[in-house]
């Protein structure tokens, strides 16, 4: 069997939770069924970081061309190779596919019909077109959440469930999960100028959906009667950000709030383990990965109950209620002070990792499109 997979996002600099997704699965593939040859496309060079590892069954195709790569060059490939599946990890798909191909499309999340708002109104249009084509040309959807299928299902009512399988995806439990030392811990702070559990954490893009104006608010209200809380918001700048990080300027406690920048995985994770919590207050999510890996860096999770985020985090997490920067507030100052509270979220986080892993979502993911 021949499957194409579409890797162009593995070209990309910004590391986010899609391009992780596909990273992951392509670790796997190769190994999973080594009679099955994989034709990896994409448009310019790998990332470094996201580079898929080189399998004997894996045949790279680099195939540059200026503009409306998938829709022209990499519609071309189809066309010309006619592979018998296709596999595209994002929720996006060609005008055309070969009819004997059959395709197999990842729908991550639909936060732009949830919160159109926080979206540039100039990549709506394409956000919409993309995902209705993806929805129509692909027989097989993959969501990663039983909140996406849902989704999937209220926007598109016309969609027979049984073209939807829920995927989770799993985290990276050798990376994350090995203990560095307090010494290793403290000499990647340094730079940030941080000490071990004296900062909140928050991981992921700065963009309005993650409601990162409001826990800014929270910060400062929690800051008053704990004074040596620091807040770090470890992530590139995406779109929409001004109202962010003008919050962050026009606070009174300014300083205490750390903006990151891109970092790389080995300072993610000092940076998670020296964290006192992680706070992940978003609007929506569609499947919330930076929570799994905060379980696996043994670091207790606050995080909005809204979207696929109480189903990724059962009962391992302190819940609020995502547009009040007071309720925020008042769960952060708990879970600040109370040694308990923390050291119990940790034992449970260990144990709800248990129904995540890449290995489990690649498996699963591999048999789906064979099948």
């Amino acid at each position: 069997m021949r499957i194409a997979v579409q890797a162009s996002d593995l070209d990309q600099e910004r590391i986010d939770g899609t391009r992780v997704y596909l990273k992951e699965l392509l670790k796997r593939f190769g190994k999973l069924d080594t009679s099955t040859d994989f034709n990896l496309y994409h448009r310019g060079e790998f990332n470094l970081a996201l580079a898929p590892p080189e399998f004997a069954n894996y045949q790279v195709k680099r195939c540059p061309f200026p503009f409306a790569w998938m829709q022209t060059r990499f519609v071309w490939e189809m066309l010309r190779t006619k592979p018998e599946k296709l596999f595209l990890p994002i929720q996006a798909a060609p005008f055309f596919v070969p009819r004997a191909t059959e395709v197999t499309a990842t729908i991550h999340d639909l936060a732009f019909k949830r919160y159109p708002e926080t979206f540039p109104r100039k990549d709506l249009w394409k956000l919409n077109l993309l995902l209705s084509v993806a929805v129509e040309r692909a027989r097989k959807l993959i969501a990663v959440s039983q909140s996406t299928k849902d989704d999937l299902l209220e926007f598109f009512p016309h969609l027979p469930p049984e073209r939807i399988k829920v995927i989770h995806h799993g985290f990276d439990g050798e990376f994350f999960g090995v203990r560095l030392s307090q010494e290793e811990i403290s000499q990647k702070l340094k730079s940030y100028k941080l000490q071990a559990t004296s900062y909140v954490l928050y991981v992921g893009a700065l963009q309005p959906r993650k409601n990162l104006v409001r826990l800014i608010e929270a910060f400062n209200l929690a800051k008053e009667s704990m004074f040596e809380m620091k807040l770090v918001l470890a992530g590139e700048t995406a779109w929409l950000a001004e109202d962010i990080l003008e919050a962050r300027e026009n606070s009174p406690y300014k300083e205490d709030i750390i903006l990151t920048g891109r970092v790389t995985f080995e300072t993610l994770r000092a940076l998670y383990q020296g964290a006192r919590l992680f706070a992940f207050p978003s609007l929506y999510e569609g499947f919330g990965l930076p929570i799994l890996e905060a379980f696996a860096s043994g670091t207790p999770v606050l995080t909005a109950g809204n979207s696929s985020l109480r189903e990724v985090a059962g009962r391992a997490a302190i819940y609020v209620n995502a547009e009040s920067e007071y309720d925020i507030a008042e769960k952060l100052e708990r879970l600040w002070s109370d040694e308990a509270l923390r050291l119990e979220l940790v034992a449970r986080g260990t144990e709800q990792l248990k129904q995540f892993s890449w290995d489990k979502c690649a498996r699963e993911t591999l048999q789906y499109i064979q099948s």
